[in-house]
């Protein structure tokens, strides 16, 4: 398994916004999860995940919502499956 963070990112209450990631091998299974990293809160993040097949890559779109009153920074992790 490969582990690592694609991007981080900061978002207004209650604001949204969509990531992309593109260059990824059709054959590797990868998760996505959006960690929180502010202090001080309990910052509630949804995310969802769609995908692009790009001639011989995957793009990944990942839609960040920041369902609460406060700024939260995040980062976006991936973990390959069987890379």
């Amino acid at each position: 398994m490969t582990l690592g963070v694609q991007f981080t990112g900061t978002l207004a209450p209650n604001a949204s916004a969509n990531y992309f990631t593109f260059g990824w091998q059709p054959g590797w299974d990868v998760l996505w999860q959006i960690m929180p990293t502010s202090t001080g809160t309990v910052p509630q993040i949804q995310w969802t995940v769609s995908t692009e097949l790009s001639g011989t890559a995957i793009t990944y779109w990942i839609l960040v919502k920041n369902l609460t009153a406060a700024t939260i920074d995040f980062e976006g992790r991936y973990a390959i499956l069987n890379a």
